[in-house]
């Protein structure tokens, strides 16, 4: 019986594209199939270091001369789990048996504008592998993957002495503001964390990492930052701001040898289930009712669930649309870190 060639689409993001990890493997596990995997070129990071996947085929620019070289693999199936104009185009193109993954765009939009809630109670994980059960395909034990090259491992003398030993990592960024806790509660959750840290985010979270590292350097005397809460903390903290200094896979590795993560619904936060660690989940504007909280992994949920008002969007916004920002400034830092 010949192999059958598998495509699978899913061009962005971070997290999303390691949330459906289990799809190319039970693919390869299960069917001994050729694996192949379409996604944007500033993404392949994400995914060239996987043994389940043959293949790379990298969306830049140009649609028709993607699909021009997709044609020429002559797939047996197309895996869709993007869902959008451009896959549509592609599967159309190709004109072979295809799976499409449902996005649920007509329940969240009842749950953002109407509080309706009519979503199923399954992770975003379980509704990926749902798309390629016509194909034989079940979910096995293992979880979301993240393969970090070698080159990218993060040795322990690269970090400052005071966080070679043991560390806390917290990813401060997310794509949109109400989906991040503002900068002064940042400080009182490190404050109470109250372990060595390392910030994690990209080049535009660097600026927020520096305040936060200012204040902890602050004596009460010479605070500029946050005056009250030199008073009211206890500034033992010792902060790490690593935004902006390492890649994705380099900050995957800071996460993998982390004691705890402490992230906002980003990227990072599933990279750190990948790699089964005990998370705490910080949310505002959007819910993990949505179906994307850690997967297979220890967590703990922290948001404030007492507003009638969220979520108001399943992506988010640049500021809240209320002018209160409730979700992320009544948020109680209920946790104990042994």
């Amino acid at each position: 019986m010949a192999k059958k060639k598998i495509l699978i689409l899913r061009f962005s993001s971070i997290g999303d594209i390691v949330l459906t990890t289990p799809v190319p493997r039970t693919l390869k596990t299960q069917l001994q199939a050729e694996v192949h995997y379409c996604v944007k070129k500033q993404y392949q990071g994400i995914l060239a270091g996987n043994p389940y996947i043959d293949k790379l085929h990298l969306l830049e620019g140009n649609l028709n001369s993607l699909i021009k070289k997709l044609k020429e693999e002559k797939f047996d199936y197309v895996i869709d789990l993007h869902h959008n104009l451009r896959t549509f185009i592609i599967k159309k193109r190709l004109g072979v048996k295809s799976y499409s993954f449902p996005k649920l765009n007509m329940e969240k939009w009842l749950m953002t504008n109407f509080k309706i809630n009519k979503l199923p109670n399954v992770h975003i994980v379980e509704r990926y592998m749902q798309t390629v059960e016509p194909l034989g395909v079940k979910m096995d034990s293992l979880g979301l993957d993240y393969f970090i090259p070698e080159k990218d491992e993060v040795e322990r003398e690269w970090l400052p002495e005071t966080h070679q030993q043991e560390y806390v990592a917290y990813a401060i960024g997310a794509q949109f503001n109400t989906k991040k806790l503002p900068l002064d509660r940042m400080i009182e959750l490190c404050d109470r964390i109250n372990k060595p840290i390392i910030l994690l985010g990209d080049k535009k979270d660097r600026e927020a990492g520096e305040k936060i590292v200012k204040f902890f350097e602050e004596t009460e005397q010479s605070a500029t930052l946050e005056p009250q809460l030199h008073k009211d903390l206890n500034k033992k903290t010792i902060i790490y701001n690593a935004c902006g200094q390492f890649n994705l896979n380099q900050s995957a590795s800071i996460v993998k040898n982390a004691q705890y993560v402490f992230t906002h619904d980003t990227g990072l936060m599933h990279i750190a289930a990948a790699f089964k660690k005990t998370i705490f989940s910080i949310w505002g504007n959007t819910i993990p009712m949505f179906g994307m909280y850690p997967y297979r992994t220890k967590f703990t949920i922290l948001e404030n669930n007492r507003l009638s008002c969220r979520p108001c969007s399943k992506i988010g916004y640049k500021q809240c649309p209320q002018g209160h920002f409730k979700c992320m400034r009544g948020i109680v830092f209920d946790f104990y870190l042994p």
